[in-house]
């Protein structure tokens, strides 16, 4: 085991060895092939190009070169055309720590049967009034990249549970397609992670409705790992085994405690009042939708789509897409 595998149990390294093509005779020369493509896009600053943060875009794509550099090229080409975002990414920015607090993302303290954490969302608690989309999102991006640090999660990943109980109308009209490509952009095509699933819980109509807005920009490989689940929480069961899941997603933890992983990254600032004005931010939140429709990268974003009027929802007369059908399945790669 080279010291770039330390921190990795027996298991793991079984596991990068048989699902993600690992191999520690050669991981020097297949991070240095990545590294060797960087002269190809001088466009990019890219800050970062140790062995280790190399590793991290290999893992997520399992071990493919040419794959791998197309991800790291991403995730400092999205963070290039999207300055304001990652301004100030730190937990004690004002934005990013309420929307911790609110749960935002919440973290389970235990793994999957694979070894994955569990992000929890709980969408409800999104107070449009002390915080923004974006402010979620940065908060999301800063917990990943914290998260991602570990390297028993680069190779076992992530499952994300969203709970849409109580989400309003009102709430989901401020979910706008510009805001909701600048997520996908941000968690699928920029971000050296393995989600192994996205799992909805009892969502209303209009989240089917805002899902078939998203669906063109998804990956197939992301529309295989979204299940909705609606009111049945057997089926999120068998993917995700109760025990460890708290009692509103139907498991048999206690309530989730919203402040949980707020606390883990705000340490002794978690208590500390800080003054924030949504109304400050959204003159840069303008900016950017402004130029997402006018520049949303083509390279990620190829796919045909329909040209939908932001932050309207018309509710169909019936709505339906593949996944009010789709059967659980057993197993996540």
């Amino acid at each position: 085991m080279t010291h770039l595998q330390a921190g990795l149990s027996p298991e793991t390294l079984e596991k990068a060895k048989v699902e993600l093509k690992e191999n520690q005779e050669t991981l020097h020369q297949d991070i240095q092939e990545v590294r060797d493509m960087i002269i190809t896009r001088p466009d990019i600053g890219f800050l970062r190009t140790d062995d280790a943060f190399i590793l991290r875009f290999l893992r997520a794509r399992k071990f493919n070169h040419f794959e791998a550099f197309r991800l790291l090229a991403q995730y400092f080409e999205y963070r290039q055309q999207n300055l304001d975002m990652f301004k100030n990414l730190k937990a004690t920015d004002p934005g990013i720590k309420q929307a911790l607090k609110d749960g935002f993302p919440g973290v389970l303290s235990n793994m999957d049967r694979h070894g994955r954490k569990i992000l929890v969302l709980f969408a409800a608690n999104w107070d449009q009034s002390r915080y923004t989309f974006v402010d979620i999102l940065r908060a999301i991006l800063l917990s990943l990249e914290s998260m991602i640090e570990d390297p028993e999660l680069q190779v076992n990943g992530f499952i994300l549970i969203i709970d849409w109980s109580n989400f309003t109308f009102k709430q989901a009209s401020k979910l706008t397609p510009s805001m909701l490509r600048l997520a996908i952009e941000g968690l699928q095509d920029s971000f050296p992670a393995r989600f192994g699933g996205i799992h909805f819980v009892n969502q209303p109509w209009y989240i089917h409705a805002l899902y078939t807005v998203i669906r063109p920009f998804l990956k197939d490989k992301t529309r295989k790992r979204i299940f909705m689940h609606g009111n049945n929480l057997n089926s999120l069961h068998q993917l995700i085994h109760p025990e460890i899941l708290p009692s509103e997603l139907g498991g048999m933890m206690p309530p989730y405690d919203m402040g949980t992983w707020a606390r883990a990254l705000l340490d002794h600032a978690y208590d500390e009042e800080t003054d924030y004005c949504p109304e400050s931010y959204t003159l840069s939140v303008q900016d950017l939708e402004r130029d997402l429709e006018k520049n949303m990268s083509p390279k990620t974003m190829k796919r045909s789509q329909s040209v939908v009027e932001p932050g309207v929802l018309k509710r169909p007369d019936k709505v339906k897409s593949e996944e009010d059908n789709m059967q659980p399945l057993l197993s996540l790669d």
